[in-house]
């Protein structure tokens, strides 16, 4: 039963004795790094990727740690075992400090209604920018302040701008725009490089779709240059947006659509 159970530094433990010290120092500041992988007909979707930014994050950030790749990878396949888990989302997470704390911890698979995909969904954009953006850290105050603003406004997510109007990646996502038939999006070194990012610039390939790395100005999306947006991470593959702020961009989304059926069919792969 999803839930039931949790690892902690390759422990299997009872899931409400998953927890942290609040007077851990890694704890208070947040010296965290993690990974949310999506679990399908009992296979970790993409593991191996999963891991390895993992341990870039760690490095990225100095978190040492005594766990290594094919040490978790066995302890997530160890929690799928006990649990029986079918489909879930599983989230590591890695606290740092002298004695470093690793979680395994399984929930219910996140999925979205058909018409998020069908319609698109709403953003916002809001001003900010993540600290060390290529590390997927437990630094997340800017995201929830970002997309707490969004929900507020009716909103799915929220599109993070830089202080040159840059709309980077989204709170939990990363972004792209169409261009006359270019996808756009930022360059490597200013984004979080999703796992999905880069199965969606694999399917631009096989599509036949050419892909800048280049941040979309704020004022070119709102001057009507671009035709359609999406946004990606794993849990949603390729998403439409159908709106950004108080414009519109509703279409057909036959190229985002194109995008998300080959990430999917990917996934057992």
């Amino acid at each position: 039963m999803i839930g039931r159970h949790a690892i902690r530094n390759g422990a299997v433990i009872p899931s409400e004795e998953a927890t942290v010290p609040v007077t851990s120092r890694a704890v208070q500041y947040g010296f965290s790094t993690y990974e949310s992988i999506r679990v399908v007909n009992a296979h970790p979707v993409h593991l191996g990727d999963h891991l390895e930014r993992l341990a870039r994050s760690c490095e990225g950030i100095a978190l040492v740690h005594p766990f290594t790749e094919e040490q978790i990878a066995g302890w997530v396949a160890d929690l799928i075992a006990c649990d029986g888990i079918d489909e879930a989302t599983i989230r590591i997470q890695l606290y740092g400090g002298e004695e470093p704390l690793l979680f395994i911890l399984a929930s219910k698979i996140l999925s979205y209604p058909s018409s998020y995909y069908s319609d698109g969904v709403g953003a916002t954009t809001y001003s900010g920018e993540r600290l060390i953006p290529s590390c997927k850290t437990g630094n997340l105050l800017l995201n929830y302040m970002a997309l707490a603003d969004a929900n507020q406004q009716g909103c799915f997510e929220a599109l993070l701008v830089n202080r040159h109007g840059h709309i980077l990646e989204g709170t939990r996502s990363n972004f792209f725009a169409f261009r006359e038939g270019v996808l756009h999006t930022a360059p490597d070194d200013e984004v979080l490089l999703g796992i999905t990012r880069e199965q969606v610039i694999r399917a631009c390939g096989v599509l036949g779709i050419s892909v800048a790395y280049e941040a979309v100005q704020v004022e070119d999306l709102f001057s009507g240059c671009y035709d359609e947006l999406f946004i990606s991470a794993t849990s949603m593959a390729a998403m439409p947006l159908k709106s950004v702020d108080s414009m519109s961009f509703i279409g057909s989304y036959e190229r985002t659509l194109a995008i998300k059926a080959l990430v999917r069919s990917w996934e057992l792969v």
